[in-house]
């Protein structure tokens, strides 16, 4: 843990007692803060209370003497509008702040020189995230990796001056840190996302930017308008280090240092336009697609600002397992592959997975659906052969279907699955993929992605004659 010694002797007001809210409220009695903590459910009150936290309904609470609000990231702060603990907090003029804030305020106060590199993004943020991790660790370097992917932030290792910390940070964390300012920012891709929570994509797009503007390098994709026209703004105001999952860098983008990938070779630009490879993602089958070569050039890109060697990512991606829930490959029968790509919640994300197969592709597809929903996944609908629809959005995806791709409306990932398995084994596809990407949210079948992605997994395994994939083991 993390203590938060910034408070110590004030007085703290905490909302939300997931996991993230409770060991911020831990970290911050570590520290000396006097914690007064709520959440609108029983069961998180009641964690804290056995955890030995203050728990108290802040409504009752004299805000006169609270010296910060520190709010869960999965509670609304502006849009649709703001949570009431967040309204009593402004009518006070308490400040509102959230866990990266806390990480971020300790680490100047005690180890400001702590390598901190900070990776956000609509799509590819947890790919990234771990690949740096993975890359660093291999190296040598002690490595602490949380914030939106696995660890909560607080939860983390204490701050040491060369302990590098690899932080996940969402726009829900981000607008809540105001004095975000890492080593290394890395914006990876905008799309319209959480517009629900931050009300349009202009507002969303400029707390993604946060990220990089006070950091001391900024490392920015310019494969979509949004971000290029970030990735200008920063080169402006400093130095900043560009990439592409595609040649779009050398083709119209004046860069002053950049990366951008070229097939599966990962190639660094010089401001004089001078190329040089180096590194390969062949083989590499975490890393599939034109979006994972992104990532892997966002990677090293952020690698190099730390001083390491260009050789060492080179030498270390080959071994990245990948993710759990991204492309994961589960294993094999036959020629039939199997790909777990649960954390897929958009319609964005789904098209890298199905942008990374030539054709073949039985998609299992659907849950609660987001905005949209797959219409714009159209282009790639000749390289479905057919799709099997699960839960509520089954009647959406089917009429967005209907004359352009074979579906069959299975309504569990169990009957899906089943059906899927014997149309690729009876396929004459030379690599038939049995790929879970559902574009929708789980919350109707499932409780998170992850729970949607393990059935899948643990499903898969259990077919006959299946051959696991090594990847993933550990998983």
């Amino acid at each position: 843990m993390i203590p938060i010694t910034s408070f110590a002797g004030k007085r703290v007001a905490v909302f939300g007692l997931g996991g993230s809210g409770l060991v911020t409220a831990e970290a911050l009695v570590a520290g000396g803060a006097d914690v007064v903590a709520w959440d609108d459910g029983e069961a998180g009150r009641a964690k804290a209370s056995a955890a030995g936290i203050h728990v108290a309904d802040l409504r009752a609470e004299d805000w006169s003497g609270i010296a910060a609000l520190v709010l869960s990231p999965g509670v609304p702060l502006t849009h649709p509008e703001p949570h009431w603990s967040a309204q009593l907090a402004r009518a006070a003029g308490v400040e509102i702040i959230g866990d990266i804030e806390l990480f971020c305020r300790e680490r100047a106060k005690v180890a400001p020189e702590a390598p901190f590199v900070a990776i956000t993004g609509t799509n590819g943020k947890s790919t990234t995230t771990a690949l740096i991790a993975h890359i660093l660790k291999a190296a040598g370097r002690d490595v602490q990796m949380g914030g939106n992917i696995g660890r909560a932030i607080l939860s983390l290792d204490p701050l040491t001056p060369e302990r590098v910390y690899v932080i996940e940070c969402s726009s829900f964390q981000i607008d809540l840190a105001p004095s975000l300012a890492p080593t290394v920012g890395v914006l990876l891709n905008l799309t319209p996302d959480h517009l629900d929570r931050h009300g349009t994509m202009e507002h969303y797009a400029a707390i993604k930017e946060r990220l990089v503007a006070r950091a001391a390098w900024a490392v920015v994709g310019v494969d979509d308008e949004w971000c290029e026209a970030i990735a200008l703004r920063r080169e402006k105001a400093y130095e900043a280090y560009d990439f592409s999952g595609t040649d779009r860098i050398s083709a119209s983008h004046a860069v002053s240092q950049g990366m951008f990938a070229q097939g599966t070779d990962i190639v660094s630009i010089t401001p004089r336009g001078s190329t040089n490879i180096i590194a390969s993602l062949d083989h590499v089958r975490s890393l599939r697609g034109a979006h994972n070569a992104q990532n892997a050039c966002a990677a090293i890109a952020a690698i190099r600002r730390l001083g390491i060697s260009a050789r060492v990512p080179a030498v270390h991606i080959r071994t990245f397992p990948g993710l759990a829930h991204r492309m994961e490959e589960v294993g094999r029968i036959g020629a039939t592959l199997f790909i777990n790509d649960s954390k897929a919640t958009n319609a964005d994300s789904t098209e890298k997975a199905l942008a990374a197969f030539p054709g073949g592709i039985h998609w299992i597809v659907g849950g609660k659906p987001k905005e949209g929903g797959i219409a714009s996944l159209a282009s790639y609908f000749p390289r479905i052969a057919h799709a099997y629809l699960i839960g509520v959005s089954s009647d959406d995806f089917a009429a967005t279907l209907d004359g352009k791709v074979p579906y069959t409306r299975c309504e569990t990932l169990e009957n899906a699955l089943t059906a899927a398995t014997e149309n690729a084994a009876r396929s004459a596809d030379p690599q038939p993929v049995v790929l879970l990407s559902p574009a929708c949210a789980s919350y109707d079948q499932f409780p998170n992605f992850e729970a949607r992605g393990d059935r899948f997994r643990d499903l898969v395994l259990a077919l006959p004659g299946l051959i696991p994939a090594t990847s993933n083991k550990g998983h």
